[in-house]
């Protein structure tokens, strides 16, 4: 058995959401592509002989307790596979909290991956998966990686070749967004804009990053933007800096930017740190799949 282990728990963005409809469970049926990018939290996992479960964190806001993820992930490997001992975890974020990129999912994710290693569970990630989407709809998909078309609720995950070679600028707007307010006032009637999901497919599969970028669409950006006029603001901005698309990432409030230069997308970068002292900016790349069995 380790004692311990160093884990990064990466962000992700979506190249395309689309919401099909509500279902009787209250749930909403989407349709989206996932991408992982390179900008990651680290978390690092200690055995320790109490059977306690202790997190500390580096943003004094965050809880500590049952009402943080990853203590639920690591309570939920403690019960079911009967582990005594207990775990220490030092949480060192960077991505944006409430920023629509995964931020607690990805954490609860990398928790898992975590507990399968340091106790030799042997685990497959089809079966960290069945654990993950208990804790929430993006973690099966956090857990896995890369490129992904992502449907049901979230859950049905499909791999997909690698997003071609890019640069992406992310910026997040000093706001923080419910997601569950978000999808509760989303009116699919009054949606103009939708992703073509099956386009942007065709243009991964073609190693094309412009036909790709194309289909790009966020359906929740008809609400967010509606609330928050920054949003577009940043979006406008990206592309008078060069970015090939910009486009809202999950429920925002994160605005990201694709661009296929790194000196402009470097310029794009100062310019937006320079700006504006009070936003998250980052400058990161596509990543490929996250979960490997060394």
């Amino acid at each position: 058995m380790m004692k311990s282990i160093q884990l990064n728990a990466y962000a992700k963005v979506n190249l395309g959401l689309d919401v099909l409809g509500k279902r009787p469970d209250g749930y909403h049926e989407v349709r989206m592509i996932m991408q992982t990018i390179g900008l990651h939290d680290k978390l690092t996992m200690n055995v320790i002989n109490t059977p306690k479960i202790k997190i500390k964190t580096n943003l004094v806001f965050l809880p500590t307790n049952d009402s943080n993820i990853v203590y639920r992930a690591v309570d939920l490997m403690k019960k079911k596979y009967q582990i005594n001992e207990g775990i220490y975890i030092n949480l060192s974020k960077r991505i944006p909290v409430a920023a629509g990129m995964a931020g607690g999912s990805t954490d609860a994710a990398a928790a898992l991956i975590g507990m399968n290693k340091l106790f030799n569970l042997n685990l497959t990630l089809e079966e960290l998966m069945d654990i993950g989407v208990t804790l929430g709809a993006d973690v099966p998909y956090c857990l896995m990686g890369g490129t992904a078309l992502s449907e049901g609720i979230g859950e049905k995950l499909t791999p997909l070749p690698p997003l071609p070679n890019c640069h992406i600028l992310i910026v997040k707007p000093n706001i923080n967004v419910s997601t569950k307010k978000i999808y509760t006032s989303l009116d699919l009637s009054k949606v103009s804009t939708r992703p073509d999901i099956d386009g942007i497919i065709r243009g991964i599969n073609q190693k094309d990053l412009y036909e790709t970028t194309r289909h790009f669409a966020n359906v929740l950006e008809s609400v967010t933007i509606d609330k928050y006029k920054v949003i577009d603001d940043i979006k406008e901005e990206m592309l008078k800096h060069g970015a090939i698309t910009s486009l809202m990432s999950g429920s925002g409030p994160t605005v990201f930017g694709i661009f296929d230069n790194k000196k402009l997308a470097k310029d794009a970068f100062y310019h937006f740190k320079v700006s504006n002292f009070k936003y998250h900016v980052y400058l990161t790349k596509p990543k490929g799949p996250v979960y490997s069995k060394e």
